[in-house]
This record gives structure tokens, sequence and C-alpha cells, in this order.
């Protein structure tokens, strides 16, 4: 098993211990500014909020949605990846 598939494991692991699907899962990410919409493309149908930095340069996105089980979750997360600078938290 690599490292990666290693850490969605734990992860899954981790939401299912946490969280009673279905249920509202909150997601946050920072962004740099000018790849904003490419992840808001990418969370199309999430309640999106977004709060630019105090340099501007990056912005906090949160996306909330009620999600079915942690693979739906985990699915998200590998979706972001694609999305050059974006942090995940």
């Amino acid at each position: 098993m690599s490292e990666s598939e290693n850490h969605r494991w734990k992860l899954k692991i981790l939401l299912d211990e946490s969280y009673q699907w279905p249920c509202e899962y909150l997601f946050k990410f920072i962004v740099p500014l000018e790849k904003v919409v490419e992840l808001a493309e990418i969370l199309d149908g999430m309640q999106l909020t977004e709060k630019p930095s105090r340099g501007g340069k990056y912005v906090s996105v949160t996306a909330v949605k009620i999600f079915h089980n942690s693979e739906d979750v985990l699915k998200v997360y590998d979706s972001v990846k694609v999305v050059k600078g974006v942090i995940s938290l």
C-alpha cells in the first residue's frame, strides 16, 4: 500500500468513526486567488463561502453539503487535488 493509499484509508476510518452518515460535512480549502473559479466548479452544488486573505493572494473557501458516506467525502478530496496550489484543511 502506497503512502497516499494508506493516508486515504486512515482518513476513511477516522470519518466513519467520527460521523454518522448521512450528515452535513464541512470542507475548508485555501487556494490561490486565480484558482478560485476552478475550485468552485469542482465544488458545484455545495454551499460555498469565500474569504480573501489580507494580502489578497489567497482565498479561504468553505464548502458544506450533506453526504451519505465517507467514500463520497473522499471523492471530493481526490477531485480537488487537480487544482494547483490548493491546500485542504
